[in-house]
């Protein structure tokens, strides 16, 4: 027979709900607490009190009740300044370090050019050692690190943080955790992730889809990735290798892929594939991509031509994401957001085309609210999760 959660189980699970619902809504009274967490003023008030005691929250009478008669219900908030964590995000063009306050807060942040080819994992993170070192000497002497997070453009093996393939970063079973780690040098295993999961993770729980269980999350630079929600949980797989849709072939005669296969998805949506419909430099990245849609909006006909063939491609493979996950929101990140904004008109119209009524009819098609670092908070987040299964274990 089970036995059921001892108090002590019970009173850490409801710590790390209190906790959770600060980070993720930021300042609440402790009456907002009571309502939204199903429990009694007199428990809100012994959870907040170890919470603030432990250095994670602070409590203050509201401004509009100073000086009133009768008891106020006093706000709880998140100790930004003074509980943290590192987040990272290693893409094929930049990567970006960050020290993120409990509560979402980004409190410092650095970045760096990547050039393009192949490099190590060792020497792609080597400019995170100098982040590190100046976040260090930014944050308060007081101040508590949680953990540490990372979003990488490539198929991460979840447990520990080694990359199984990167194309466009040139990877092929890299450690980028141990590195990570050893850049670090707190002893602490980095919390690893692909970055279109993560950026999917965070436009759920603080960006446009907050209040939307089932989200399809497009990422696009020199390739293509996704990262999926489904029922409010996110969708990776065995292993944490799901997602990959820009490895879905949709054209079995297409180009070839820097995968291996032909055909894939990200061969007719990708970066290069926009740049050389436009006859233009196919290594151009990003900068090339904002051109072509700029020649477009200006009425250049081969930018047109590209942008919209390239649009219909991007609407035939969301048709079949919508068709199989059935999402409320379907989300354009990266260099995708321009190139869905400027063809808006073919992605819809595939979609109305392929698109099964029933799951195209009520589905959003929008751009990041976090914008480009949606992956990096994702990356917070992620280390976040660890403080919120139980927060007051001095680990």
């Amino acid at each position: 027979m089970r036995v059921g959660p001892s108090q002590e189980e019970i009173r850490r699970s409801n710590l790390g709900a209190l906790l959770r619902s600060v980070h993720l809504h930021g300042a609440m009274s402790r009456a907002d607490l009571t309502t939204s967490l199903g429990l009694n003023r007199s428990t809100i008030g012994a959870l907040t009190a170890d919470l603030a005691a432990a250095g994670l929250v602070s409590e203050e009478v509201p401004q509009e009740q100073r000086g009133r008669a009768g008891r106020p219900s006093l706000v709880v908030r998140p100790e930004s300044e003074k509980v943290y964590v590192y987040a990272f995000a290693v893409e094929v063009d930049r990567i970006v370090a960050a020290r993120v306050g409990l509560g979402g807060v980004l409190l410092d942040r650095h970045e760096a050019a990547r050039p393009r080819g192949e490099q190590d994992a060792a020497a792609v993170v080597a400019p995170i050692a100098d982040f590190v070192r100046k976040m260090q000497a930014a944050a308060p002497a007081d101040a508590r690190l949680i953990g540490s997070g990372a979003a990488v453009s490539a198929m991460v093996r979840r447990e520990d943080g080694y990359v199984r393939l990167g194309p466009q970063l040139g990877w092929v079973d890299q450690p980028l955790g141990e590195a990570l780690g050893e850049v670090i040098g707190d002893g602490r295993t980095v919390a690893v992730r692909n970055n279109a999961d993560l950026a999917a993770l965070a436009e759920h729980t603080r960006g446009a889809a907050v209040g939307c269980d089932n989200v399809v999350y497009l990422y696009g630079d020199a390739g293509v990735g996704g990262g999926i929600i489904a029922a409010g949980r996110p969708v990776t797989g065995h292993g944490g290798y799901g997602g990959e849709v820009g490895h879905m072939v949709v054209n079995p005669v297409g180009k070839p892929c820097s995968c291996g296969s032909h055909g894939c998805w990200e061969t007719e949506i990708g970066e290069h594939a926009l740049l050389a419909a436009a006859g233009r430099n196919p290594s151009a990245g990003r900068d090339g991509i904002m051109a072509v849609v700029d020649a477009a909006s200006r009425g250049d006909n081969s930018a047109q031509a590209a942008v919209r063939q390239v649009g219909d491609w991007l609407g035939f493979g969301v048709a079949n994401l919508v068709n199989i996950f059935n999402p409320e929101m379907v989300i354009f990140g990266g260099t995708l957001r321009e190139v869905y904004l400027a063809s808006a008109a073919q992605v819809r119209s595939r979609l109305n085309r392929n698109g099964l009524p029933a799951c195209r009819e009520h589905v959003r098609l929008r751009t990041p609210q976090l914008g480009d670092d949606a992956s990096l908070l994702g990356a917070a987040e992620l280390a976040f999760e660890p403080l919120f299964a139980d927060p007051l274990d001095p680990a």
